[in-house]
C-alpha cells in the first residue's frame, strides 16, 4: 500500500508539473494518474472498493461546504429562479429526451434507457465549481447560473437515488418509503436550522478566543464532517449535509476564514476522488467500442448543449447562455454514483454501463480544455460587439478600494481620514474581539486571516487602489507583504513599520512606501520642540 500511495504521489506531482506547463486544469493530471496507476498495480477491482469511494467522495464533498459558504439563505432565495425553475426544467428535459430516444431509436428496455436518461441529465459539480472558483467566473452571471443548476441536480440525485431503490426493492409501500424520508429531511434541517440559529456563532467565537488556529480548522472540519454524517444517517447525500452547513456558516461573520482553512482539504481530497475516476478507465473498452462511446458522448453534449441554451435564452444574453451550456455539457460524477447502484442491482446490464463510464470520464477530461476556453468559443460564434452585456458580473463587485490590513489606532486613524475624504476602505482583521468592536462601529470589513490567499480574494485585492498593512507582528508582517505581493503592484503597498530594522527587512521585497512609526513621531516632537522656541 506504501508503495502505492508513494508512486501515485510522484506521478500525479510529475503528470501536474507537465499538464501546468501547456496550461491545462490539474484535474487532467489526476485523471490521467489514477489511470496509470490503475495499470501499473492492476487497481481496478480496487477502485470499486467502499471505503475508498467514500474517502474520495469527500473532495465533493468539502467542495459543496465551500459552496454553501458562498451562499446565505438570502443569496439562495434571490436566485430560487436559476435553482427550481431553470434546474429542474433542465433535469426533466434532458431525461426525458433521452429516454425517449433509448427506448424508441436504440431499442434498450425500460430499466436501462431509464436509467441512462437520469445518468446523461447530471453535469460535473467537482470539475465545473472548481475551475470556475479558480478563474473567478463563479461570479460572473453564467458562473452564478451554471452553479443554481448544478445546486438543482446534486438536491436532485437524492430522489433518482430514491427512485433506483424503489425500482430494485420488491416493497410496494412507497407511501410509507416517502412518509419516512419527509421526517428524515424534517429532523435533518430542523437540527441544522436550530444549531445555525442559536450555537453556531458562539460555538465558534469561543473558538477564536483560544487564539489557536488548528482548533479553528478543527472546528470547520467537524462542522463539515459532522453535517455530512448526519444527513447520511437519516438517507441523504453527504454533499447536501455539507451544502446546509456551508450556507448556515456563511450567515457569519467567520464565513471567509472558514473557506480558506478549508479550501488545502478539499483540493486534496479532491485529487483523489479525480484519481478514482481515472482508475475507472478501460483501455481495451475505449479501443473495441471507441465508434459507440464517441457517438454517444458528442450526442449528449449537443442534447444538453441545446436544452441549456435554449432554457437561459429566455432571460440571458445570448453570450451568457452560450457560456453557461458550454459549462454544462459534459456528464457528471455523481451520475458515477447511480450507475454503480443500479449495476449492483442489475437494472443495467454491464455493456452499458462500461461504455457509460468510458463515456462520463471522457466527458471530465474534455470539460477543464473547453472551460478554459470558454471566453474564445464563445467570441467565435457571436459578434465581438456583444462582449458588453449588461449582467455579466454583479454590479457589487468592488473596485477601487483601499485595504487596511489591522485595524490598530494606525489602521483606525487611516480609515477615519479616508471616511472623511469619501474614499471607500475595507478592514481584515484576524483578532476577534478587535473585529466586533468594528463591527460596532459599522465600518465595513471583514473576519480573516491575511496569509490566506482566499481571503485577500475575498477582498478583491486585485482591484484594490492601496493595499496598507498596519500589522504590529514583524514576523507575519514580512509574510502578509509576500503574499500580497502575488496580487497587486509594490507601488500599491504601504507598510508601517516601527524600526529601521524592520523597514531593511521588508525593503527586500522592493517595496519603497513603507512608513517607519518611531520616525514619523521624532519628527513631530522635534517639530513641537522647535516650534515652541
Amino acid at each position: 500500500m506504501l508503495s502505492i500511495i508513494t508512486t501515485t504521489l510522484l506521478l500525479s506531482l510529475l503528470i501536474n508539473i507537465f499538464i501546468r506547463k501547456i496550461h491545462l486544469p490539474t484535474i487532467i493530471g489526476y485523471i490521467l494518474t489514477g489511470t496509470t496507476i490503475a495499470y501499473m498495480f492492476d487497481l481496478h477491482d480496487a477502485v470499486r472498493n467502499h471505503d475508498l469511494k467514500e474517502i474520495a467522495e469527500f473532495g465533493v464533498v468539502f467542495l459543496m461546504f465551500t459552496i454553501g459558504l458562498e451562499f446565505s439563505l438570502t443569496h439562495l432565495k434571490r436566485m430560487k429562479n436559476e435553482v427550481f425553475v431553470t434546474g429542474s426544467l433542465q433535469i426533466l428535459l434532458t431525461s426525458s429526451v433521452a429516454f425517449l430516444f433509448g427506448y424508441y431509436a436504440l431499442k434498450l428496455d425500460v430499466n436501462s434507457a431509464f436509467i441512462i436518461s437520469l445518468v446523461v441529465a447530471l453535469s460535473s459539480t467537482a470539475i465545473v465549481l472548481k475551475i470556475l472558483n479558480e478563474s473567478g467566473e463563479i461570479n460572473r452571471r453564467h458562473g452564478q447560473r451554471s452553479l443554481g443548476i448544478l445546486i438543482m441536480q446534486d438536491i436532485a440525485v437524492i430522489p433518482i437515488l430514491l427512485i433506483i431503490g424503489f425500482m430494485s426493492s420488491n416493497s410496494n409501500n412507497i407511501a410509507l418509503v416517502l412518509q419516512d424520508m419527509a421526517i428524515s429531511a424534517t429532523v435533518l434541517l430542523g437540527f441544522l436550522w436550530v444549531f445555525g440559529k442559536h450555537i453556531l456563532e458562539p460555538f465558534l467565537t469561543q473558538i477564536l478566543k483560544t487564539n489557536s488556529d488548528e482548533l479553528f480548522v478543527g472546528s470547520v472540519l467537524f462542522l463539515a464532517i459532522g453535517a455530512s454524517y448526519l444527513a447520511h444517517i437519516l438517507g441523504f447525500s453527504y454533499s447536501l449535509g455539507a451544502f446546509i452547513a456551508g450556507m448556515l456558516i456563511a450567515e457569519t461573520k467567520y464565513k471567509h476564514q472558514a473557506e480558506a482553512d478549508l479550501i488545502p482539504f478539499r483540493d486534496l481530497l479532491l485529487g483523489i476522488f479525480f484519481i478514482t475516476v481515472g482508475m475507472q478507465i478501460d483501455f481495451f473498452l475505449l479501443v473495441t467500442q471507441l465508434h459507440i462511446i464517441l457517438l454517444l458522448l458528442l450526442g449528449v453534449m449537443v442534447l444538453k448543449f441545446i436544452i441549456i441554451f435554449g432554457l437561459i435564452r429566455i432571460n440571458e444574453s445570448k453570450r451568457v447562455s452560450l457560456k453557461t451550456a458550454f459549462s454544462l455539457i459534459q456528464i457528471g460524477e455523481f451520475s458515477l454514483a447511480i450507475l454503480e447502484l443500479a449495476g449492483s442491482n442489475d437494472l443495467i446490464s454491464q455493456p452499458y454501463s462500461q461504455v457509460l463510464i468510458a463515456t462520463i470520464v471522457l466527458s471530465m477530461i474534455v470539460t477543464p480544455v473547453i472551460l478554459k476556453h470558454l471566453t474564445p468559443i464563445t467570441d467565435m460564434m457571436i459578434k465581438k460587439e456583444d462582449e458588453n452585456i449588461p449582467n455579466e458580473f454583479f454590479s457589487d463587485e468592488v473596485r477601487d478600494h483601499t485595504i487596511i490590513l489591522g485595524f490598530g489606532e494606525f489602521g483606525r486613524n487611516v480609515a477615519a481620514s479616508l471616511k472623511e475624504k469619501g474614499e471607500f476602505y475595507l478592514a481584515i482583521e484576524n483578532n476577534i474581539n478587535t473585529f466586533h468592536a468594528i463591527q460596532k462601529m459599522g465600518e465595513p470589513a471583514i473576519f480573516g486571516n491575511a496569509l490566506k490567499k482566499e481571503v485577500l480574494k475575498k477582498a478583491n485585492i486585485k482591484f484594490a487602489k492601496y493595499v496598507i498593512v498596519a500589522i504590529d507582528n514583524p514576523a507575519k508582517l514580512y509574510h502578509v507583504c509576500q503574499t500580497i505581493e502575488q496580487f497587486v503592484d509594490n507601488s500599491k503597498i504601504i507598510v508601517k513599520v516601527h524600526t529601521q530594522h524592520e523597514k531593511n527587512i521588508i525593503a527586500e521585497l522592493g517595496i519603497t512606501n513603507i512608513i517607519i512609526e518611531n520616525d514619523v513621531m521624532s519628527q513631530q516632537v522635534s517639530r513641537l520642540i522647535i516650534d515652541s522656541e
